[in-house]
């Protein structure tokens, strides 16, 4: 397999590329993906069996059970960010090994219906939370210690619908090259 081959597995929707202006259309349309993801995914996963779950969406990649554990656990520490945002002032938040995360037992070998419901129940929540956003709230910061970088909430916004279809697409595009229904 060449590396180019090996990327479009790797970013199958391309990587993300935020608009230059944030207006409310483009957030309420990041909004509905972020509010639409656990549904989508359990439709994408919930009938799948342990076999197909463990199967690696690209090669050394996760499998779609640790795609699933993972979008709950990003989306857990996404969710405070924001709230950490919001209540205080520029805070830098915590970073996680996300890859060793997905390694973890609860990430390898859990029923994903643990990590549907949690996502349905957070999202609930999240979407509670972004749909309240004062204007002057979106342009609050929160500071990535990996790179110094401020990121605006409605960035983030941005990054996490991105981050929804961007593994919603793995697994559908290996489902498609399986040959799974």
């Amino acid at each position: 397999m060449t590396n180019n081959e090996l990327t479009k597995l790797q970013y199958p929707i391309g990587q993300y590329v935020g608009p230059i202006t944030f207006s409310p259309t483009i957030i309420d349309g990041y909004i509905d993906i972020i509010s639409d993801f656990p549904h989508h995914l359990r439709k994408e996963t919930g009938h799948l069996s342990d076999s197909q779950l463990d199967t690696e969406y690209r090669p050394q990649g996760w499998t779609i059970r640790q795609l699933v554990h993972h979008c709950a656990d990003s989306h857990l520490n996404a969710y405070t960010r924001f709230k950490l945002a919001l209540t205080e002032e520029k805070p830098t938040i915590k970073p996680y090994r996300e890859d060793k995360w997905a390694e973890l037992i609860d990430g390898k070998s859990l029923p994903i219906a643990y990590s549907l419901s949690l996502l349905e129940s957070l999202h609930f929540r999240w979407i509670t939370l972004l749909k309240a956003l004062t204007v002057e709230e979106l342009k609050r910061t929160f500071i990535h210690p990996e790179n110094g970088k401020e990121i605006t909430l409605e960035e983030n916004i941005g990054i996490y619908a991105w981050h929804c279809e961007h593994h919603l697409a793995h697994i559908i595009k290996l489902k498609e090259r399986m040959n799974w229904k």
